[in-house]
């Protein structure tokens, strides 16, 4: 009997910090969605792609759930909740150090309104004693019928096969959208922006991680085979822009060095990056700036 190919489309959701993005890179096998220990990292659908010789499951990472503060709040509401709509599984993440919160409630009232079938990826299982989670998935069980219930660490790997072998399992026959070598259907100069904005998300503190966007200014292929790079880093405030350079320049040194390495890992190329700070006082409530860093309110 021939084996049937299955693909289908993955929703990934949950509270803000839970390791969507980590889960992604590690499903996926490279970095295409950026990690950081800050909330709200994930501002657009990230779509990753994983092809084995049976599958092809496309993940959309989405941004994390939280109560709405400005327009990019608003879309990035938008973006989290339409793909519940357009999936064949939708993979609910949680935290296993943080437990039940109020998060999780607005989430499961979306996920009542839906008939996609549901995982619970409890996540961080490496952080607990595995006494712990017995109660903990009691608990969430008793608030949603879920298909299966899958203890991971998306960060170290573990059981990340086996739940990568079930979503397979519950997927529909069906076509491989994309070509075996894909990953993403993001554009190389939002991959770059996203590596740029992550390093700088690691490097500064509280006041700046929601403040700051990512342009691309030019991407050139010079006859050497390196490519030159320039952005930028767009911030709200002037006391922003003194804190994204640093003293002397160090801040911005160390961001543009360590998102060199990651793009010469994405492109296969020397980098050459040139990085700039820019203040563009509360771009994320003008929408005219928004659409300008990616983020189309038409397409969601």
């Amino acid at each position: 009997m021939d084996i049937q190919y299955k693909s289908g489309f993955v929703s990934i959701i949950g509270r803000p910090n839970v390791g969507k993005s980590t889960f992604i890179n590690q499903a996926i096998g490279q970095k295409i969605a950026i990690m950081s220990d800050k909330p709200q990292t994930t501002r657009n659908k990230v779509q990753g792609v994983r092809t084995t010789a049976d599958s092809q499951i496309i993940f959309i990472d989405t941004p994390g759930i939280h109560k709405p503060k400005h327009k990019l709040g608003d879309f990035m509401m938008k973006v989290a909740e339409n793909t519940l709509k357009e999936v064949d599984l939708i993979l609910f993440v949680i935290n296993a150090e943080e437990g039940y919160g109020r998060g999780d409630e607005f989430i499961i009232e979306r996920l009542k309104r839906t008939k996609t079938p549901v995982f619970l990826i409890v996540n961080k299982i490496d952080r607990v004693h595995p006494d712990q989670l017995l109660p903990l998935i009691d608990e969430y069980r008793g608030l949603y019928p879920f298909k299966e219930v899958v203890p991971i660490s998306a960060l170290e790997g573990n059981n990340v096969d086996t739940l990568l072998k079930q979503i397979e399992d519950s997927l529909p026959e069906g076509p491989q959208y994309y070509p075996s070598d894909q990953v993403t259907d993001h554009p190389e100069r939002f991959i770059i922006a996203e590596l740029i904005r992550e390093k700088v998300l690691h490097l500064t503190r509280e006041e700046i991680p929601h403040s700051i966007a990512v342009a691309i200014d030019l991407i050139k292929r010079r006859e050497n085979g390196s490519v030159y790079v320039e952005a930028t880093i767009v911030v709200e405030r002037d006391s922003q822009k003194g804190i994204v350079i640093g003293k002397r320049g160090a801040l911005l040194k160390e961001v543009g060095k360590r998102a060199r390495k990651d793009i010469e890992l994405l492109l296969g190329s020397q980098v050459f990056l040139e990085l700039w700070v820019k203040v563009q006082k509360d771009w994320r409530n003008k929408m005219s700036q928004l659409r300008d860093f990616g983020f189309n309110e038409d397409e969601y």
